[in-house]
């Protein structure tokens, strides 16, 4: 059942969709600009390619559970 649930939100946030389970909080899909990163292990920079990403914001409800 759980991962009826999981395969759902990940088709709607796929698809530009916003999710938001009841009490719970907002996942929403998001995008991150490409952007120079540096290895830590040499020093040498490098470019982080733009990548989309789901992003999430909890909710009174579980906010409040978690205080």
């Amino acid at each position: 059942m759980i991962g009826a649930i999981v395969d759902a939100m990940t088709a709607a946030i796929t698809r530009g969709e916003t999710v938001q389970p009841i009490s719970f909080g907002l996942f929403f899909p998001g995008a991150r600009a490409e952007r120079t990163g540096r290895n830590p292990a040499t020093g040498q920079e490098t470019t982080i390619t733009a990548s989309r990403t789901v992003k999430f914001t909890a909710g009174n409800a579980l906010k409040d559970a978690v205080n």
